[in-house]
């Protein structure tokens, strides 16, 4: 079970950082990423890390600004948000994925319930 936290109003500009504990099973070995859903529109990537050698991947639209990160001692990931836009308004997602080339395919193994974020203007 993925369980994300952090979310919450911010004022463009802004800071947030969101977690996302996993729970019940050990996530080792999964990469684990972010996805966002804006409404109305589809769901999309955001970041993404791979489990050993920790190799980060980023949409181009929040390289610079966003930082993923993961502690697998603690079973958790993270994803600090810097520079919030309105657009970026969205429910943030958290999804691992046994192979960072399903993930990166939007090929979930797992998925949460999301935390949302909302970027006043």
């Amino acid at each position: 079970q993925l369980v994300e936290s952090g979310g919450g109003l911010v004022q463009a500009g802004d800071s947030l950082t969101l977690s996302c504990a996993a729970s019940g099973r050990t996530y080792n070995n999964y990469a684990m990423g972010w996805f966002r859903q804006a409404p109305g529109k589809e769901r999309e990537f955001v970041a993404a890390i791979t489990w050993s050698d920790m190799r980060t991947y980023y949409a181009d639209s929040v390289k610079g600004r966003f930082t993923i990160s993961r502690d697998n001692a603690k079973n958790t990931v993270y994803l600090q948000m810097n520079s919030l836009s309105p657009e970026e308004t969205a429910v943030y997602y958290c999804a691992a994925g046994i192979l960072i080339e399903r993930l990166l395919n939007y090929e979930y193994d797992y998925w949460g319930p999301g935390t949302r974020v909302t970027v006043s203007s």
